[in-house]
């Protein structure tokens, strides 16, 4: 079986950029302050064993839930490039930022922020749920559905490292370098949204796909 090169690639970068491990990071210290650094590694690890059940069972089912309520993949490709399109604004103008540390701060007194806010909705949110079903959808079959599941591992490993290495993280890199990241990652994910959009449109007959 030859793998799609191009189409691992949207999938790393799409699935990377919307969970976006280097910006919760720090979120994760402001929600674990005075914790141990045992108790931080077992939060980490439910919260992304959480997020990835989640993100699976919508890979695996989430476009005959859409069938069985009557929606379409096209119009969900569409809606999905949308909501894709308003995180990567978010992101450019650091609104999903502020978003993310006001739910930090709406709960203070919760003692394991495993399940909510980390795992759901800063993790596995409505932006990462509708990358892997549209992801899927643009490559139906076993093929896709493994590259997803695969880089969906690859992608909460790497959240699981982050947020352990999270202290370290924010005394080397800073306030300046995250911004920066963040703004790039917002731009790249504008332009995978607007891909999914056209690839929507053009299966209504609207617009010709260029992916």
């Amino acid at each position: 079986m030859i793998l799609d090169t191009a189409y691992m690639i949207t999938a790393f970068v799409t699935l990377l950029v919307v969970i976006d491990p280097i910006a919760i990071a720090p979120l994760f210290l402001a929600m674990t302050p005075n914790m141990t650094s045992a108790q931080r590694e077992r939060i980490a690890r439910r919260a992304v064993l959480v997020a990835g059940l989640i993100l699976i069972v919508f890979a695996l089912a989430g476009e005959e839930v859409l069938d069985f309520i009557g929606i379409s993949m096209p119009a969900f490709r569409v809606a999905g490039g949308i909501l894709l399109f308003l995180t990567a604004l978010d992101m450019l103008f650091e609104r999903r930022t502020k978003r993310r540390e006001d739910t930090t701060e709406a709960d203070p007194d919760h003692e394991d922020p495993s399940v909510f806010p980390l795992a759901i909705p800063l993790i596995a949110g409505p932006g990462a749920i509708a990358s892997v079903i549209l992801l899927i959808g643009r490559k139906p079959g076993g093929e896709g559905l493994l590259i997803v599941l695969t880089i969906t591992a690859i992608v909460l490993f790497f959240m699981y490292v982050m947020l352990r290495l999270s202290s370290r993280l924010e005394q080397a890199m800073g306030k300046v370098a995250i911004n920066v990241f963040t703004r790039i990652f917002g731009m790249l994910l504008a332009a995978l949204s607007v891909q999914f959009v056209l690839d929507g449109l053009a299966e209504f007959g609207f617009a010709t796909s260029l992916g």
